[in-house]
């Protein structure tokens, strides 16, 4: 009995090694931790520190109830992108009827953290929705730790924007026109009216909508919150404070009335893309992508990145972070969640190369690959100019 079970043991601990020991990426395909389970980190964004890389994302769990916030913020840590430590929830939920804005039962999406080289402070930032109000609150939210795999403190949630203007705002928006609240939605004069301001004076006092949401911070050091807003209708770039931890009050539109979600942005030869989604629900579509000379633009639309089958829904997926890989120069991973809503806990992730053609990102499938692409890649200089 005793050696059946040290067999037992042994097979156990074998195959758990075996489950750490991957050395390529399998988009779509099941991604065990070192417990052999499956990622649980969904809407997420990456931090590389100190020669390891953290994993932060959105913890489901099984049924209905997954969709919104039951634990947390989870955390992997790794060093080579391709075996991930669980290191547990990150930031917590609060008991529920706590009041709490992030109490049990809220919604938390898209958390992105950042480390603050002035306060030695991990700043977390994230989508949140309140307890019970559907998407109707929009509003992005702060938490902050001295260790990069938590716990988070929770900070404050913003509307962004209150009381201030775009970069740029013509004086005209600033005035109503008179019966543009009565045009009938989608039509050109309406999507004309977006793109001149509509929301934005409806949304000037308490502060813009903030939905779907990635967090960028420049070689100068200074960080953006950028986000989807004015009813998912318009992106917009917003200045953060020298913590990380509030706004400036500079703020700008991307793709007036282009109806995007999803950002993930990164910056290669001082230039600045942007990959987004359209807006579907949990439903795939063509990914869009973007490009600028500055982080507050203007942006210039570009083709849909993704290339050949199932390139018109992103290979079954939606954008989430274009992660920088240490160490190689301009190589960048696409980072996407293959939504399941019914089973959130099943969702599973779609990490590909990103590479250039010009100033157009360009996605290729590939069901099985590692970092060794990037060699390859910078090798032939004319795939990566």
């Amino acid at each position: 009995m005793k050696k059946t079970l040290i067999v037992a043991a042994l097979l156990a601990v074998a195959g758990l090694a075996q489950a750490q020991q991957r050395t390529a990426f399998e988009p779509g395909q099941v991604w065990p931790d070192n417990h052999g389970t499956h990622l649980n980190a969904h809407g997420a964004g990456v931090l590389y520190d100190r020669g390891h890389y953290y994993l932060f994302g959105e913890h489901k769990i099984a049924g209905g109830r997954g969709n919104s916030a039951q634990v947390g913020v989870h955390c992997y840590s790794s060093k080579d992108l391709y075996n991930w430590t669980d290191e547990g929830i990150a930031l917590a939920v609060a008991p529920a009827e706590s009041g709490s804005e992030i109490e049990q039962g809220s919604i938390i999406e898209r958390p992105k953290v950042v480390f603050n080289k002035k306060t030695g402070k991990y700043v977390m930032w994230f989508h949140l929705e309140l307890k019970g109000k559907g998407y109707s609150a929009a509003r992005t939210a702060v938490a902050v730790s001295n260790k990069a795999t938590g716990p988070y403190v929770y900070v404050k949630s913003y509307r962004p924007g209150a009381g201030r203007w775009p970069l740029g705002c013509a004086p005209e928006w600033k005035q109503p026109v008179p019966g543009e609240k009565d045009l009938k939605w989608w039509t050109p004069e309406w999507r004309k009216a977006v793109a001149e301001g509509l929301f934005i004076r409806r949304d000037f006092e308490p502060g813009q909508m903030a939905r779907d949401m990635t967090v960028f911070v420049d070689d100068d050091d200074k960080a953006y919150n950028i986000h989807s807003s004015e009813d998912n209708l318009t992106l917009h770039v917003a200045e953060l404070t020298p913590d990380y931890q509030g706004f400036t009050g500079r703020w700008n539109t991307i793709a007036p009335a282009g109806h995007n979600e999803a950002p993930a942005i990164c910056k290669r030869n001082g230039k600045y893309y942007l990959i987004t989604s359209g807006c579907t629900g949990w439903d795939p579509n063509a990914a869009r992508s973007f490009v600028a000379s500055t982080i507050w633009g203007p942006w210039q639309q570009l083709d849909n990145p993704a290339t050949g089958p199932q390139a018109n829904v992103t290979y079954n997926s939606q954008s989430t972070y274009l992660l920088p890989v240490a160490g190689k120069k301009d190589a960048f991973i696409f980072m996407a969640d293959r939504w399941t809503p019914k089973n959130p806990i099943d969702g599973g992730y779609v990490w590909l190369p990103l590479r250039f053609e010009g100033d157009q990102p360009r996605l290729q499938w590939a069901d099985r690959w590692n970092l060794s692409v990037f060699d390859a890649t910078n090798a032939q200089g004319a795939a990566n100019p």
